[in-house]
């Protein structure tokens, strides 16, 4: 008895639940601008949003339009512009703490530069050690080329050898240098924005000052 009555019940819900269905109609626009009522919404006509109704023509629910593609370009745009908005506030207040003054930023950059120039002079020392060696193997392989002897394969790979070491130092400082470059290009725009932000300009001169002798 209590299965059948389970079975009654369950199958009341069903028939509930299909009127309820089949009693909703809808509410749409069609492609000549008149309002239409039915109880399907074809693909173009849903693009354009409906109204879904109830059995006694109530709105019990809408779904808006399909965005347009100038609507998602200009929401993309706003989320761009909010993001670089929310990046530009956290580059501020990181800025504010490292510096209370645009000239603190300037001493900044100057150490910096200086440190990176200061590697680059001991690689050009370092080059100059090497080039000595090389001039010295390559005048050794001349002396034995012009008294006739073959010149060793060990003196042509040690030749090799210091001249792939000296271009690949000066890669190394033509890369350090592209690195102060973008350097300074960063912390003449912070320094910049410090002046905006703190209301101050700086004293101090962009370019290196020299070091006293």
């Amino acid at each position: 008895m209590k299965h059948l009555t389970r079975f009654s019940i369950v199958i009341s819900a069903l028939l509930m639940t299909t009127a309820v269905a089949e009693a909703r109609m809808y509410r749409y626009t069609d492609e000549n601008g008149q309002l239409v009522i039915s109880n399907t919404v074809p693909q173009e006509a849903s693009k354009r949003g409906y109204d879904i109704l109830n059995s006694k023509g109530r709105v019990i629910d809408s779904v808006a339009p399909a965005p347009t593609p100038e609507e998602i370009a200009a929401r993309e745009a706003e989320e761009k512009r909010e993001e670089a908005e929310r990046l530009q506030l956290e580059h501020d207040q990181a800025l504010l703490k490292r510096y209370s003054h645009p000239d603190e930023a300037v001493r900044a950059m100057h150490r910096k530069i200086r440190e990176l120039e200061s590697l680059n002079q001991l690689k050009r020392g370092n080059i100059s050690v090497i080039v000595n060696q090389l001039n010295s193997e390559e005048d050794r392989a001349a002396d034995m080329e012009r008294a006739g002897r073959e010149v060793p394969a060990s003196t042509l790979e040690r030749i090799r050898r210091l001249e792939d070491q000296v271009r690949d130092i000066e890669q190394e400082i033509a890369s350090q240098n592209s690195d102060i470059r973008s350097l300074r290009d960063e912390f003449e725009a912070d320094i910049k924005r410090l002046e905006s932000l703190t209301g101050e300009e700086r004293t101090l001169p962009l370019e290196l000052p020299e070091e006293p002798q």
